[in-house]
Parts: structure tokens; sequence; C-alpha cells
């Protein structure tokens, strides 16, 4: 059959298959966690971006951080809580969304939703490069601010360095606080939920998981609310960049499948032949098979009975063929008709 071209954009009708999924989702994850544990900047600049933070918000009076810190310090039944949504949640809900989007919904929306998030953490790990950031749990403490995963940290499995489990501190950056992509990834994950969820329930957990993440990054002390706000921005950037990200992606793949398309034709053309050669020298053989069998017939001579009857007594045979049959038969013929004539009229007479 011939070959043809896809078109571009074909490819994203079929589900993406899981074993190409996972490795991808894992090499952006991994240049996101190695690209925060690069981008380690200097501790004066980092504290320098923090106060320069912290003193814009008491400036504007939304340093909402500031007064729920001191909610989750008081209070162990808010604090505790907290810190395990800021510790897991992050890395729970948001793959299993992914998960349950490829799933249940049509490619084209997984494809979208999937290269937004994507995108958007990759632009958040610029954020980090450029801007690093002193949270408000590092700053000295005459700024008021207490880390509440240090002062929970015999409740949970994070130790008193960062969210990560005991003994692991060392291996994140914990100057990458501006953006917060714990709300970006939340905010993430409530409009997919607002947008293919069916039920009330997924509704209103599409509007109150990022309102939670959102204060629960503040209130622990992690995050100041510019962080949040520029959190928020970079899912922003990063949706308005996904539909055209997905159009060059569909172009490349049409691209590298065109570029493929004269190594398949060689093969078949190759392939063709040989069958076609194949098939050549097997109607030579039946040709040549169906001529001797013809042969013989065509030397055999074609008679009429009447001929035959003839052959029969003697009176044609030889070369002379049918002329010289027919012949005989036209003259034996003629002579009983003309004697039966001679005697009819000698009897009239």
């Amino acid at each position: 059959m011939p070959q043809t071209a896809p078109r571009a954009g074909t490819w994203q009708g079929s589900r993406p298959r899981w074993w190409t999924e996972l490795p991808l989702i894992a090499v952006v994850y991994a240049a996101y966690s190695a690209g925060r544990l690069l981008a380690r900047g200097d501790v004066t600049t980092a504290v320098d971006h923090g106060l320069g933070i912290l003193h814009l918000e008491q400036r504007l009076n939304i340093d909402f951080e500031t007064p729920l810190n001191d909610i989750f310090t008081a209070h162990k039944l808010i604090g505790i809580p907290a810190d395990f949504a800021y510790a897991s949640l992050h890395y729970v809900v948001t793959p299993a969304i992914l998960v349950w989007l490829w799933k249940r919904h049509r490619a084209a929306d997984y494809r979208l939703m999937r290269t937004w998030l994507l995108v958007s953490t990759l632009i958040g790990l610029v954020g980090f490069t450029l801007m690093p950031t002193c949270p408000p749990r590092l700053l000295e403490a005459g700024h008021g601010f207490v880390d509440t995963m240090a002062q929970y940290s015999s409740y949970g499995w994070w130790g008193g360095e960062a969210s990560a489990p005991r003994g692991l501190g060392g291996l994140t950056n914990q100057y990458a606080a501006m953006p917060s992509l714990h709300v970006g990834w939340a905010l993430w994950c409530g409009v997919v939920l607002w947008r293919h969820g069916r039920s009330v329930w997924a509704k209103a957990v599409a509007i109150g998981y990022p309102l939670t993440i959102a204060i629960v990054v503040m209130g622990t002390a992690n995050h100041y609310f510019l962080d949040a706000v520029a959190g928020a921005a970079v899912m922003g950037v990063g949706l308005l960049l996904a539909k055209p990200g997905l159009r060059v992606a569909g172009l490349i793949r049409a691209r590298l499948g065109a570029n493929r398309l004269p190594e398949k034709a060689a093969a078949a053309t190759g392939t063709t032949g040989v069958a076609t050669a194949a098939n050549g020298a097997s109607n030579l053989n039946v040709a040549s098979n169906v001529s001797d069998k013809c042969e013989t017939s065509a030397r055999e001579r074609e008679r009429i009975p009447r001929q035959q009857g003839r052959d029969a007594d003697g009176s044609a045979s030889g070369d002379g063929g049918g002329r010289g049959a027919g012949a005989g038969v036209r003259s034996g013929t003629g002579g009983k008709t003309a004697t039966a004539g001679d005697s009819a009229a000698a009897a009239a007479r």
C-alpha cells in the first residue's frame, strides 16, 4: 500500500502509553529536584530577598503569614495536621489527579493539562535559580516566625531542617521559596477537578484544596504571601505556553515521522522487488508448463466426422490434409449423383 505522512496533530487523538508518560514525568521532576539543589545561591542574597519581600508585604499590609504562623504555633491541633499536609499532599494529590485524568478523560485533555503542569514546573525552576529566597521560618527570630515543622518534628517523619525525611534535609534547597509550587500545583489540581469533575464534591475540593494549601504554606512559615501569588502567576504563564508547546511537539513528531518514511519506503520497495522477481519466475514456470501441455494438442489435426470416416475407408490419407479429403468428398459425391441422373433419363426414354 502507498505510504503517506501522518497529518500534524493526529497523534493527539490516541491515548498516551503509561510507559512513555512515566519516564517523561520522572525526567522533569528529577530536573526540578536537581535544579533546586544546584540553584543554592548565596545565603546572604537569599536572606536579603526574603526580607525585601517581607518588608514590601508589611508596607502593603498583606503579610498574612505573620498572624497565620502565630495560630499554627499556638495550637497543636492545627499546626500538626498542617505540617503533615505540607510534607505529603504536594507529592500525593498531584500525581493521583494526573493518573485519574489519564484514565478517565480524553487524551487531548490529558495532554494539555500534563503539558501545563510540566511547563509551569520548569518555569518555577527558573525562578528558584534567578531569585533564591529565604523562607520566613529561616529568618532571625526577631522577625517573629516559628518553624512549625521543627516545633512538631517529633510527630512526623520530617526533620527540623525541611519537609524531607529525617537526615535528608541537606539534600534539599531550603532557599527555593519563590515561587511557591506547593500553591501552583494545588491550583493546577483545583482547575483540573473543576473542569473535569462531575460531582458537587469535586467542585468543592477544586476550590478548597488550593486555598487550604495557600494557608498551610504561610501558616507553617515556609512561604510568604507573595510566594503564593508568584506560584499562581507561574501557573498562568504555563497555561498560556501549554498549547504552543503541544503544537511544537506535534510538528516535531510529524517531521520525525516524515524523515522515517523514505527508509520505510526503501525497505518496502526492496521487499516488493524480491516478491516481484519471485512472482515473475513463478509466472514463467507456469507459462512453460501450460505451453508444454498445449503443444501436443496443437500437433493433432482437427478432423470432421466425414473425414474420419473416409480415412477409415482408406480413401484419404497422408499429407493431403483437409483439402485432399474435401476434394475427395466432393468428387465422390459428384460421381454418384451423375450416375443416378443418367439411369433416370434412360428409363424415361
